[in-house]
């Protein structure tokens, strides 16, 4: 599922999440192995609400969208409000039973030969 560039893009050649894409390979701030990146949002600082600036669907819409993978980030709404607006990136677990985590945007120190650093250690990040 490709959603990068999902949103408004406000991000520029600087910002190392705008470099990340799905499939790369994260590792944490002591080189430890994350997972793989399954999703980049990048950040939408209008963002106020879990939902984004997304128009008022509900009902029908609002399931179908949870059905397909929307409602992301999958964590308490005030965290993901938060991270609506920074922008992050969803890790696939490197183990079959390993859950997904989500970074923050600004938690990505840079993107080299393909493999996306971030500043904070495993532990520190959200589980779905």
């Amino acid at each position: 599922m490709n959603t990068s560039g999902f949103g408004t893009d406000n991000g520029s050649a600087d910002d190392p999440v705008a470099q990340v894409r799905e499939g790369m390979r994260v590792v944490d701030s002591t080189g430890a192995d994350v997972g793989t990146v399954e999703m980049v949002k990048l950040g939408d600082p209008e963002a106020v609400t879990p939902q984004g600036q997304t128009a008022g669907t509900s009902g029908l819409m609002d399931s179908m969208a949870q059905a397909f993978g929307g409602g992301e980030p999958r964590v308490p709404d005030e965290l993901a409000a938060r991270m609506l607006r920074v922008g992050f990136v969803k890790v696939d677990g490197p183990g079959l039973l390993d859950r997904d985590r989500y970074v923050p945007a600004d938690q990505v120190a840079s993107v080299v030969d393909g493999v996306v650093h971030l500043t904070v250690a495993r532990e520190a990040l959200v589980r779905e």
